[in-house]
């Protein structure tokens, strides 16, 4: 009996131990998926491409975009499966603050994939290589390459191809980069046909968890969603409203501004204070007092000219050659400034030490920002305005955080949505023709 009850025991060990070995050697031996080959980086995309080329063919046709119908859903559909590459599934992408970039994208039928490649290499130079017996092909002056296997290709474009390829090809089944599993398993858009979360490394130093952005487009402009998550809750927050100026065509930079910031300087250790920390020093701006006397509104515009009429003093000669100052007017262009703070009592203490550091400056009843047009002066209840024109700028009752900027002639728009503890949304919003046109951004 008890030779028959050890039989049984060893047998079921056996039975185990091939169970579990089997299990192993399949899921070591296993392919390993795409999104398990992906080298990490700053940056992080997943694209359904085929939806992005629908979502933006309007854009292209509208813009009267040369080549645009090689960028349609149904041409990139019909060249993948002429090459043997699955644009129905998703691709990634990965690119690093340095420029380099690279990209992972499936494969249905890899013996389609060198017909892709005579017909490229009667188009560009490139050259015939291996790494780690996988083909590889070069375009050296450009420091691009292209390899593929059974499942995928992997396009590149850098410095550190071999590291990355390496990365590619010996991937396991399931050992997805950490990066990448919190990037494809973040709720945040998950049905968005364009995603990028930003991995950089110096958002920590600014206490920020986590970014995600995605896309949307119609056919003049271009819109990133954001979603940013800070690593503990921010202390400045939208407040309910206040003054601002208003936007006006001419308009080039504009910022808009109306925030609870009152616990900011209680908090010297809060990223935002340590980052505006960093940037005052450059100019010995006095933040402390700054945040001190203010009330959470700014409001700043800046574009387009003024006419105004400026006195001078010229000096005449009378009829006996005697040399006579008189006063005289002309009309003179000036940059149109306007800026206007809320501030409380502390404000003059804050004014008086912004002048002795010389930011600000005064010649007669005008002052200066340190390279600004001379502007005038004027105070409306707790609101202090400094405007380059003859009359103060009308206020307007505002609830939005938003602002402009003009880049070598592209404009980007911003705004804040909402925010609530250690989260925020908003938006990022620009022309897309100077983009498309001019094949430039900046």
């Amino acid at each position: 009996m008890f030779k028959k009850i050890l039989f049984i025991f060893l047998l079921a060990i056996g039975l185990a131990t091939f169970l579990y070995v089997r299990d192993y050697y399949k899921r070591n031996s296993a392919e390993p998926r795409l999104i398990d080959r992906i080298p990490t980086g700053d940056f992080l995309l997943r694209a359904n491409i085929l939806d992005v080329a629908k979502e933006t063919s309007s854009m292209l046709f509208f813009n009267k975009v040369d080549y645009r119908d090689f960028f349609t859903q149904e041409f990139i559909l019909g060249q993948g499966k002429s090459y043997g590459l699955d644009f129905q599934r998703p691709l990634y992408v990965f690119a690093n603050e340095n420029g380099d970039w690279g990209a992972l994208i499936h494969v249905t039928d890899s013996s389609k994939i060198q017909q892709g490649i005579q017909r490229l290499k009667g188009l560009i130079p490139i050259q015939d290589t291996s790494f780690f017996d996988y083909p590889v092909i070069s375009w050296g002056k450009e420091k691009a390459y292209i390899s593929y296997g059974k499942s995928w290709l992997f396009v590149y474009k850098g410095e550190r191809f071999k590291p990355n390829l390496f990365c590619v090809v010996h991937a396991k089944r399931d050992q997805i980069a950490p990066a990448w599993k919190d990037f494809l398993n973040e709720p945040k858009f998950k049905n968005e046909k364009l995603v990028i979360a930003s991995n950089w490394k110096n958002m920590k130093r600014y206490g920020i968890e986590k970014a995600v952005f995605a896309h949307d487009s119609d056919s003049a402009s271009f819109t990133l969603k954001a979603y940013v998550k800070s690593v503990k809750p921010w202390v400045v927050k939208p407040k309910a409203g206040g003054k601002g100026l208003a936007i006006k065509n001419s308009t080039d930079r504009f910022l808009d501004i109306h925030v609870d910031a009152k616990e900011l300087l209680n908090n010297r250790e809060d990223p935002l204070y340590r980052l505006m920390a960093q940037m005052s020093k450059k100019v010995s701006f006095p933040l402390n007092q700054f945040l001190a006397a203010w009330e959470g509104d700014l409001s700043f515009r800046q574009g387009g000219s003024l006419t105004i009429s400026e006195s001078y003093i010229e000096t005449v000669f009378d009829d006996e050659f005697n040399p006579v100052e008189l006063e005289r007017t002309r009309e003179v262009q000036v940059p149109g400034f306007s800026i206007a703070l809320s501030m409380n009592h502390r404000y003059e203490r804050l004014i008086a030490t912004l002048l002795d550091k010389g930011i600000l400056t005064q010649e007669g009843e005008k002052y200066r920002f340190l390279v600004s047009p001379l502007l005038n002066y004027q105070q409306v209840g707790n609101y202090h305005l400094f405007y380059s024109g003859q009359e103060a700028p009308k206020l307007k009752y505002d609830t939005e955080n938003n602002g402009l900027w003009n880049e070598q002639g592209t404009k980007f728009q911003f705004h804040l949505d909402s925010v609530s503890k250690n989260e925020a949304y908003g938006t990022i919003n620009f022309p897309v023709q100077r983009i498309l046109r001019r094949n430039k951004f900046f």
